[in-house]
């Protein structure tokens, strides 16, 4: 078996947190279930590589998401932010198959709170590193926010590709798939939750 604990390419949060040997069984088991051969030259190093690509994709299972949340005080800043745009890759809890796609995070501070742009985007991909689904991830992205700078508002708009639409099943590539999450003021006023929109929206060039 391959020596996992000594692969510093894997994070270290699965290192402890994953039996990496386990997966690297498991994925012997499934190739040869299929009928492959898994000791013939293009497999035998298969079940060590997804193995290592599990430890990377689920790696937000076991990551404290607090180590990604930096927050400044920024006296009289009260006006809506948008980190538009974010690439992520996730995996459906259903046929752990990717979905990837964009998404956009809208907030309004309270006290001068806010964010560290980067640490927003870290935010989405530490969430996104687990099995998921997109509504609960469009949901864990705005409570997170709301939880780490206790914001006036936030919208939460996620546009994803799900493969397990696209590769197998109804088999419609291209079709997307929008989820929105609404709290505090972009769910309870109308006027902050249509501006939240229209950035999100805003033409790009």
């Amino acid at each position: 078996m391959y020596d996992y604990d000594n692969d510093f390419k894997i994070p270290e949060e699965s290192r402890k947190g994953m039996d990496l040997q386990k997966i690297e069984k498991a994925v012997r088991m499934i190739l040869e279930g299929i009928g492959e051969d898994p000791d013939r030259e293009g497999l035998i190093d298969t079940p060590q590589r997804v193995t290592r690509m599990y430890a990377e994709v689920f790696a937000g299972l076991h990551r404290d998401i607090g180590q990604d949340i930096k927050v400044f005080t920024e006296e009289g800043n009260d006006e809506m932010i948008l980190i538009g745009d974010i690439p992520f890759y996730s995996m459906c809890e259903h046929h752990l198959l990717p979905f990837h796609g964009k998404a956009h995070v809208v907030y309004v501070p309270k006290d001068g709170r806010i964010l560290g742009l980067s640490k927003v985007a870290r935010i989405v991909d530490t969430l996104s590193k687990k099995p998921q689904l997109q509504e609960r991830l469009t949901s864990e992205i705005a409570d997170k926010i709301i939880e780490a700078v206790d914001a006036r508002s936030v919208c939460v708009v996620i546009e994803a590709e799900h493969l397990c639409m696209t590769m197998r099943g109804i088999k419609k590539p291209g079709s997307r798939t929008v989820t929105s999450a609404m709290r505090g003021g972009c769910r309870t006023d109308a006027r902050t939750r249509n501006e939240a929109l229209a950035l999100i929206n805003r033409p790009r060039n």
